[in-house]
């Protein structure tokens, strides 16, 4: 089986959709009787077409330096580099709108978008630290680079928007994508494109937030409509979806009941630890100190202070999530304040994460604290780190309104931490009963659960959590997952 996997989260990010895009490609790598192919295609940049293919495969008669020069150029495009002239930046903004009409409009009568080849021999460098460093461990280095990869040169924000748009006129039109030879597609969201008759569109069906909670994302109509007339061009093309937990098939199926024949459930993936990757408490501070996000508000708050630390080390929570309304911060806060007013005054509150949409109400209730040096946001925290502060913190809060899954959880289980989780079904699925669970709309409840943790009364009940946890983030480790994914393919392959 040939399979071709979209890459372009990879691209982004250190957790999430980014992370589970490179442990797939990593794990499926290493399946036997699949060959691997990355698709690479940017979100918003045009990518400079490669080496030709031939029946799917790359033509070798070009000279090696003919090679070289298309190669190094498919690199440079897929840079943002604002320092070129004039001249390169509109030549960029005519194609990357121009690629993705023309492909539209040519999927109108039949045309089809070429792929083209991407060899890596050269350029490992690249392909290691642009889409894999950031996950996966360098012993995985010589796997992922030495595959294969396809170049798709229209950006897919546009494809998205066009479709969006064609969407709302009366029919939604996206490129035909010319994938002979391909037995497999693999999307990691609702894909605003079309594969050969003979290519199987897979589609990792994450969450259906962009339809069910509309209010609480980014570019709220333009991102709905994408979201829901890819969604439906799937389906009628006959697409199947791997849903990431048994609620979001769930919410799948309450938008698309036709696919329930199509649509399984196959958990998110987290990094293996390795042995004496977690660092000690003490190490605590010095990650606070170091990974402070200095873009946010007051420079990610004040610098910790000897006073803060009890016997050398640091009382906190913990939440890893992008800072935006969805994922609740709010109310951590407000269950925060009211737990140092009421007898928890050296309680920190250490937030890991960017800004996302609608961030400015909630980093505005941040600011006295950040002031103060109580309250922490840092970013582009590496795995190590992120793994001691998981492990040291007096809890790790998940407290989000909706979900898909809900990566943070499962590694602070991982990790040794003890979770406290909103009572939301995505949650009862994926970490069953290794939380302590309350109302997302409700302080008080959160303030509860919290107590029932992190109290110096509490050890018992937090113990049982670390045992309970250890054991379910066994479940999403990657020899427990991808045995599903290789039943799954074989089921397509006998289909």
């Amino acid at each position: 089986m040939k399979l071709l996997l979209e890459l372009r989260p990879a691209l982004d990010g250190h957790a999430g959709i980014p992370q589970e895009t490179r442990l797939l490609f990593s794990g499926l790598s290493a399946l036997p009787g699949i060959e691997v192919l990355g698709l690479v295609q940017s979100s918003s940049l045009p990518i400079e077409r490669g080496l030709p293919l031939r029946r799917g495969e790359i033509v070798a008669s070009l000279a090696p330096d003919r090679r070289i020069d298309r190669l190094s150029k498919v690199v440079v495009s897929m840079q943002s580099t604002p320092g070129v002239n004039a001249l390169e930046n509109t030549r960029r903004r005519w194609r990357r709108y121009a690629l993705p009409l023309a492909a539209a409009a040519g999927s109108l009568v039949g045309a089809k978008v070429g792929l083209s080849g991407f060899d890596a021999t050269h350029f490992k460098d690249f392909v290691w630290r642009s889409m894999f460093s950031r996950t996966l461990p360098p012993e995985d280095f010589e796997r992922v680079t030495s595959r294969g990869f396809r170049l798709l040169s229209p950006p897919y924000g546009v494809s998205a928007a066009i479709g969006a748009l064609t969407g709302f006129l009366g029919h939604a039109v996206y490129p035909r994508l010319d994938t002979r030879g391909i037995d497999v597609l693999l999307a990691e969201t609702p894909y605003p494109g079309r594969p050969s008759p003979g290519t199987t569109l897979v589609v990792r069906y994450h969450d259906a937030v962009p339809l069910l909670m509309p209010h609480t994302i980014k570019n709220r109509a333009q991102h709905r409509a994408a979201h829901f007339h890819a969604l439906r061009r799937n389906a009628r093309d006959g697409a199947w979806f791997a849903c990431v937990s048994d609620a979001t098939r769930a919410d799948l199926l309450s938008v698309l009941p036709e696919v329930e024949p199509r649509a399984v459930t196959i958990p998110n993936m987290v990094l293996p630890r390795p042995a004496g990757a977690i660092g000690p408490a003490e190490h605590v501070p010095e990650i606070v100190w170091s990974r402070k996000n200095r873009a946010a508000p007051q420079g990610g708050g004040a610098p910790l202070l000897p006073a803060d630390l009890k016997d050398g080390t640091l009382p906190y929570l913990l939440m890893v999530s992008t800072i935006e309304p969805r994922k609740n911060q709010a109310l951590l806060l407000d269950a925060w304040e009211r737990l140092r007013a009421a007898g928890a005054p050296d309680l920190h509150l250490v937030l890991v994460g960017g800004m996302g949409w609608q961030h400015e109400g909630i980093v505005g209730r941040f600011l006295p604290w950040l002031g103060r040096g109580s309250l922490h946001l840092l970013s582009d925290v590496p795995t190590d780190d992120l793994r001691t502060l998981y492990r040291h913190a007096r809890a790790t809060v998940c407290p989000s309104l909706q979900e898909g899954f809900d990566f943070s959880g499962i590694e602070a289980m991982q990790c040794g931490g003890a979770v406290v989780a909103s009572d939301i079904r995505v949650h009862r699925d994926v970490f069953a009963d290794a939380a302590e669970y309350f109302n997302p709309y409700s302080a008080p409840e959160l303030v509860a659960a919290l107590e029932r943790v992190i109290a110096p009364s509490a050890a018992t009940r937090r113990a049982e959590l670390v045992r309970a946890g250890a054991a379910v983030a066994d479940r999403y480790r990657p020899e427990a997952v991808m045995p599903m994914w290789q039943a799954f393919l074989g089921r397509l392959k006998a289909a």
